[in-house]
């Protein structure tokens, strides 16, 4: 009986640990991510009408990263607001775009450039690779790099690549070398490919953060607060 009673306490336990990590009220990768000083937010219209002033009050986060447009036509209507708001109230302002495999890179890199504002201050513009594993690795590659090229010759700084580990292995572990990456990774700590290292992590998706009514990506800088000042300020 004792057993069983014991099994039951501990089942019960387990359910109530996993209602709340999938309700994003605890997230056991934030043990991970506890050791990195600067953390950050990515954010787009999901997250509806963000009370920045709020979210920057608390003093946890130095860095937001807002999506600002996808494919050749699609501007995310929250982004203006986002970047003026998050910058008005003292975080670090980054933009990024959704990279489609139906547009040319120099197509939307034209867009991105259309919308997203010029600012020496702001972090270098992010491209997001999330296509299906079916394209040819050779035509993402120089779509890829087409857009990049465009967007670092108005922006004067090299963008960041932002990957799953299927799109990082598929299109850019090999021939992006020189770039810097942001990995998703909500399971465990990253670890990629010959232990190449990485910029930004994105360590949770179903974080709670005040001044915002939904669940929000949560990141953090692979550095000091030191190495963070030096690379973005």
């Amino acid at each position: 009986m004792r057993v069983k009673k014991t099994i039951s306490i501990l089942l019960g336990a387990l359910l109530i640990l996993c209602i709340l990590e999938y309700k994003g009220i605890i997230w056991h990768n934030s043990l991970f991510a506890m050791k990195y000083e600067v953390k950050g937010l990515d954010v787009s219209h999901y997250q509806g009408n963000i009370d920045w002033a709020t979210v920057a009050g608390k003093k946890k986060f130095q860095f937001a990263y807002m999506k600002a447009t996808e494919g050749h036509d699609y501007t995310d209507d929250t982004f203006a607001r986002n970047w003026e708001q998050a910058k008005a109230n003292g975080l670090l302002v980054g933009a990024y775009h959704f990279f489609s495999s139906r547009s040319t890179g120099a197509e939307q890199a034209e867009r991105f450039i259309s919308v997203v504002p010029v600012d020496k201050n702001s972090m270098p513009p992010v491209i997001d690779l999330e296509i299906a594993l079916n394209h040819d690795p050779l035509v993402i590659e120089k779509e890829l790099k087409s857009m990049s090229d465009k967007l670092e010759a108005v922006y004067h700084k090299k963008p960041i690549l932002y990957v799953t580990y299927d799109t990082y292995n598929t299109y850019t572990s090999s021939g992006f070398e020189d770039y810097d990456i942001w990995i998703r990774d909500i399971v465990k700590s990253p670890s990629l490919k010959e232990k190449r290292d990485w910029l930004l992590w994105q360590y949770g998706n179903r974080g709670h953060v005040d001044g915002i009514d939904a669940y929000v990506d949560l990141n953090v800088f692979n550095g000091t607060q030191d190495d963070f000042d030096l690379t973005f300020r």
